[in-house]
């Protein structure tokens, strides 16, 4: 991918030099190799600080304060500190795989996506460390507890015991989902990590108003209550496996990352419905989420009010800019999907894109069949996986508050 794409991928270096700008070049010289902070005996310096906040500016990572910043520097200290004691190294084989993975979700090679960071002034020693201490530190998690984390067939039957027909379960999510073209794969992927990470309701839903591409970003991405049933089947485990307040790890749909929050799960007195299959309508708009594409789709919302209604929309136009189908839920794209289990028969969405974001979809629900109560497989693996994943990052959030309290440290002003 030529430098150019790259320069698309990462912002324009102005909006990172903040604090250069408000501050003389020559106290910059000096302060940069000054002490930030202190962790035992490791030293956080101020420029590596200022790294960290142009890589993560740079990712499009939302960065928070320079002590959110700091912070998370002391708890890399802190996590190197005790995969050293440990003895758990990271080969030099792994990390060039670590590093290329990163890289391919910009669809760059390691050396192209570090070229384009030094174009920054974004040393490569901040890429390399920065994905260093993210890989130890999950095998130094994964040895040090995995053998605790034994996920027992009763607890993935708790998690899935609702997922089937007739569940009477009812779940109070709350929602992301960022629109994600190949050029900004990389930067929304690192973005919606960041947000996977929300502890609270309030952050999730100040994500879902600053990055969020749906119709619920105006409420901070709640939903009101839905079936389970409503939902793509593969998304129920994953809901279903979450403690309240936490969020899915990103999900990857066409052109967009969704996440989701569980907010609040109820049994209803009554068997949700079971749909043998759901009749939408989508309509194609040429330019993506542009405002001319975004007016267009206001007005056709305004003048129809069924499926039946967009055929005279398309009319003149080629077969291809209008589709028309009747799926089961299993076949319907998840992105689809999800925004269709929010939409009564009638109502419109125009969260999806497609054709690399140049698309805007114009999403229709016509109807849903009912179908009477038939047994439904379920990914125990997928529920076992994500129970245990939760438990892993739990015993890492609790070991670092350990070594936080017996470690000395000091901030420096």
């Amino acid at each position: 991918m030529s430098g150019k794409t790259m320069k698309q991928l990462i912002q324009t270096a102005a909006s990172l030099c903040i604090v250069a700008a408000l501050t003389p070049a020559t106290a910059v010289a000096q302060n940069l190799f000054s002490k930030a902070a202190q962790v035992d005996e490791a030293v956080i310096t101020e420029f590596e600080v200022q790294q960290r906040i142009r890589f993560l500016q740079v990712l499009g990572t939302p960065v928070g304060t320079r002590a959110d910043v700091l912070d998370e520097l002391i708890k890399d200290r802190l996590r190197e500190a005790a995969t050293i004691q440990s003895g758990i190294t990271l080969s030099n084989e792994d990390l060039q795989q670590g590093l290329t993975d990163f890289a391919a979700r910009a669809q760059l090679s390691a050396e192209e996506f570090v070229k384009g960071l030094e174009s920054e002034g974004i040393a490569r020693e901040t890429f390399r460390d920065f994905v260093a201490t993210s890989i130890i530190w999950r095998d130094y998690i994964r040895a040090r507890f995995g053998a605790r984390v034994q996920i027992s067939d009763e607890e993935v039957d708790r998690a899935v015991q609702s997922v089937g027909t007739n569940t009477g379960i009812e779940v109070l999510v709350s929602e992301i989902i960022i629109p994600a073209p190949p050029d900004r794969a990389a930067a929304v992927q690192a973005q919606a990590e960041e947000i996977a990470e929300s502890t609270t309701e309030a952050e999730f839903s100040n994500y879902a108003r600053r990055f969020s591409a749906t119709a619920s970003r105006g409420n901070g991405g709640r939903l009101n209550w839905l079936p389970i049933t409503e939902l793509p089947p593969p998304l129920r485990p994953i809901l279903l496996a979450l403690g309240q307040g936490e969020v899915t790890a990103p999900l990857p749909i066409p052109n967009a990352v969704a996440l989701f929050q569980l907010r609040d799960i109820r049994e209803t007195d009554t068997p949700d419905p079971e749909y043998a299959a759901i009749e939408y309508a989508a309509y194609y708009i040429a330019g993506g989420r542009t405002p001319e594409a975004l007016s267009r789709a206001a007005a056709i919302r305004a003048r129809v009010d069924r499926c039946d209604d967009l055929y005279g929309v398309a009319q003149g136009q080629p077969e291809n800019v209008l589709e028309r189908g009747s799926l089961t839920p299993e076949e319907i794209p998840q992105d689809i999907a999800i925004e269709l289990a929010k939409l009564d028969p009638g109502e419109v969405s125009t969260a999806l894109t497609r054709a690399n974001g140049e698309t805007l979809v114009f999403l229709m629900l016509c109807g849903r069949t009912l179908v009477l109560p038939e047994d439904q497989e379920v990914d125990r693996q997928a529920v076992a996986a994500q129970l245990r994943n939760s438990r892993l990052t739990a015993f890492s959030d609790t070991l670092l508050e350990e070594l936080r309290a017996d470690a000395t440290i000091r901030i420096f002003e």
